[in-house]
């Protein structure tokens, strides 16, 4: 891959609505406290076509976890919720890269507060994933893509299948294990973890833009993963 050069770190920003949402973009209705980008001209764009659908929240109350996790991460936004006793938007918390957040729970270990957090925050991992929908959805991602890195079916599945966000594999077609929100799913995830889509965004790249310089790496690596190489034998 080409070598790029990081910049500044542009400030993103997610915001819950205040009312029943449709995101501009694909068109989805996303319904009341949906998470949102606001793109060009106030658009509101969910989460899974703002290309952040990957991140974890980290709520507010430990600044250190969360400048620690912020730093730790490539790719961050800050979520915002309008306050109307206050009439001004109120910081509810961050999202980062998982491996972000383990990084800054290590860093904070020797806090017993830190602790408490760290427990608290695999409490809600635990709660958060349904492990029997997961379990199926990453089988289903493994038959599509027989060749796919053995075990990234479930870091896959792990991602989309949270339920705070609405989130690819959150959908009713997920649901149903439709190959349409499978595919979308690992094409969200080849995005992010095998190209420089996120470095892209960080130089203050457009998101189409980003995009379409990534899109004939992220064409081979799914082709690679879906019908693989000469001598290359599936996962069981």
């Amino acid at each position: 891959m080409p070598e790029h050069t990081k910049t500044t770190r542009h400030e993103l920003n997610v915001f819950i609505s205040s009312r029943d949402a449709r995101c501009d973009e694909c068109g989805e209705q996303l319904g009341h406290h949906a998470w949102i980008t606001l793109q060009e001209g106030k658009r509101a764009v969910c989460l899974i076509c703002s290309d952040l659908d990957h991140l974890v929240f980290l709520p507010s109350g430990d600044a250190a976890l969360a400048r620690r996790a912020r730093k730790h991460s490539r790719l961050s936004a800050v979520v915002l919720k309008w306050s109307r006793s206050r009439k001004r938007y109120g910081r509810q918390g961050v999202l980062v890269e998982s491996e972000a957040v383990e990084r800054a729970e290590q860093e904070c270990v020797a806090d017993a507060a830190v602790r408490e957090a760290r427990k608290t925050h695999a409490a809600v991992r635990r709660a958060e994933l349904d492990r029997s929908y997961m379990t199926q959805f990453a089988a289903r991602i493994r038959e599509i893509y027989r060749y796919c890195p053995t075990g990234r079916e479930q870091v896959i599945a792990e991602h989309a299948c949270r339920k705070y966000s609405g989130r690819v594999g959150r959908s009713a077609a997920a649901k149903a294990l439709c190959e349409e929100a499978v595919r979308l799913s690992v094409l969200a995830h080849v995005r992010h973890f095998e190209t420089l889509y996120d470095d892209l965004l960080l130089q203050g790249y457009e998101r189409h833009d980003a995009r379409q310089h990534v899109q004939t790496q992220i064409t081979r690596v799914l082709a690679q993963w879906e019908q693989g190489s000469s001598g290359l034998m599936p996962s069981s």
